[in-house]
């Protein structure tokens, strides 16, 4: 079984029954306080499976699904351009690991502070996403559903937008774990396949 569909799935039912849950939904928040004073570990993974409303939840799973199917496809099929040739990339690595990635900017900035939390699967779909981008360079991509323009400038948009409104501040919105999720996904493919560099090289090439 497809394991974007189990992420999205599992994602899914537990943000639904913790929706009116607040009880629970608390103890699975990212609360770098917790995690830092009182060993609460799990959290830096919990937070990724609940989300501030439907509307959160929709955004981030559909974001999932969109770029989720090739890179879990490509993963599958590409076994044997591994550089470490340890074990084969795997779809929940990188998706897992863009959350705990998406984690440290809060643990390192909010450790001392007691109030602060966070949730949402942000750093995993950005991770998934940036993987998108390094494996499929040249794909077609709709900037705010309209604009067309080659999957490799999105990702430079990406990074300038995520970096400009964590700088500007006040949003409400983890601008920081997007961009650790991001770099996360980047640094996933670009260490464990050794196509990436080669294609992208060609992309430029074709396109410039």
């Amino acid at each position: 079984m497809s394991a974007l569909f189990i992420l999205i799935g599992l994602t899914i039912g537990v943000s639904w029954f913790v929706q009116d849950k607040p009880m629970i939904k608390e103890k699975l928040l990212l609360r770098p306080y917790k995690v830092l004073k009182n060993g609460q570990l799990y959290r830096v993974l919990s937070h990724g499976f609940i989300h501030a409303d439907f509307t959160h939840l929709a955004f981030n799973m559909f974001v999932l699904w969109q770029f989720g199917s090739l890179v879990e496809l490509y993963l599958q099929q590409n076994t044997g351009n591994l550089l470490l040739g340890i074990v084969p990339p795997s779809f929940i690595t990188l998706y897992l690991g863009g959350v705990v990635a998406a984690a440290i900017p809060s643990l390192m900035k909010q450790g001392d502070n007691p109030n602060y939390a966070s949730l949402g699967a942000s750093g995993g779909v950005s991770a998934v996403m940036m993987s998108y981008i390094l494996l499929f360079p040249t794909q077609k991509l709709l900037l705010f559903f309209v604009i067309p323009m080659p999957a490799f400038v999105a990702g430079i948009l990406f990074f300038a937008y995520e970096r400009y409104m964590n700088k500007k501040g006040g949003t409400g919105i983890a601008h920081d774990a997007h961009l650790m999720g991001a770099i996360f996904g980047a640094v996933y493919i670009l260490v464990l396949d050794s196509t990436t560099i080669p294609r992208l090289i060609q992309s430029f090439q074709i396109l410039f």
